[in-house]
This record gives structure tokens, C-alpha cells and sequence, in this order.
């Protein structure tokens, strides 16, 4: 199961270092899921890659207690997310669509596509299955904000949408 692991924002490659050394590597898996997106850096375009949840790590174990008895050896603040006394998985239905979003690798590619009239149509890429879910496009930025439920709640998140035309 997919579960959470909140840390300090700016840290997480840092923490999950960390996190790495503590778990059991053949059972599960630390990782911070990733999106790329296009930026112009002195009229060149580049490809950069950014932190998708900012402040949070996710793990695939079976067993969620073992590892937050663990996570308590790690002199980084890392959170298990809880809800009282019990550890709280990712619903099955909320790690289908992220695995969809950033697939085995963990990393969201950059979609292309264009804006047809109100309607965007995705090219290429991992927005294909989220494109009713689109809150806003920056075209200058080459970024799209998603809105998800994650947890029980809306949560907007940040990817990278190259939009080539508009008609």
C-alpha cells in the first residue's frame, strides 16, 4: 500500500537519504514523486524538474507500523500521516490516478497538446487522463494546475503542460 510521509518542505531528497538507510529495500520503496516541466534560461530551452508535492515523500510497504517505528530514528522530522492512533494508506482509487500522473518512475513528463475553442487537447503525455481536472494553464510558464482529491480534500498540483497551438 501507498502511504505518506510528511517531511520539511526543501528537504525531501535530503530525508529520504535518510529514509533509505532505515527501510527494508527488497519490501518497499521511498521516493519523491517528480514533474518536469519547459523553462527558457537565457532564450534556451531547457527541461527542469521540480518537487510534485513539496514537503511530503511517499512509501509502498506492507507493513506501516514497522516503518514508523523506524522513521522515529531519523533525526529529520518525518511524519507519518495518521489519523489518531491509526496509519493512514492512500486510497486504492487515489494511488491508481498518481500512478497514472507519474507512472513506475515516479516522474511526471510534460504533455503537449493545444486549446481548441474552450477545449484542451492533450497530445502526448500523462495529462491525456487528467484534462477535466485542469484549474488553470500558464502558457508562459508551460505549466497546468490540476485539481485532485488527495486525502478527502481538493488539492491543487503543479505540472508541466506545453501548449503549441491555440485556435
Amino acid at each position: 500500500m501507498l502511504y505518506v510521509i510528511q517531511v520539511y518542505t526543501g528537504r525531501e531528497h535530503r530525508i529520504a537519504e535518510c529514509c533509505r538507510q532505515v527501510i527494508d529495500e527488497e519490501k518497499e520503496d521511498i521516493f519523491i514523486p517528480l514533474y518536469k516541466r519547459r523553462k527558457k534560461f537565457k532564450g534556451e530551452m531547457k527541461t527542469v524538474t521540480a518537487v510534485l508535492y513539496p514537503g511530503y515523500l511517499f512509501c509502498e510497504t506492507e507493513e506501516p507500523e514497522s516503518l514508523f517505528q523506524r522513521l522515529k530514528t531519523i533525526q529529520e522530522m518525518t511524519k507519518l500521516l495518521r489519523v489518531e492512533e491509526n496509519v493512514i494508506p492512500v486510497s486504492p482509487n487515489e494511488a491508481d490516478k498518481l500512478y497514472k500522473l507519474f507512472g513506475k518512475d515516479h516522474v511526471v513528463e510534460v504533455s503537449v497538446g493545444y486549446i481548441e475553442g474552450q477545449q484542451v487537447r492533450i497530445l502526448e503525455g500523462p495529462m491525456e487522463h487528467f484534462v477535466g481536472q485542469i484549474k488553470k494553464i500558464d502558457r508562459h510558464k508551460r505549466i497546468a494546475v490540476l485539481e485532485m482529491e488527495f486525502f478527502g480534500a481538493i488539492r491543487q498540483t503543479t505540472v508541466g503542460l506545453e501548449i503549441i497551438e491555440k485556435m
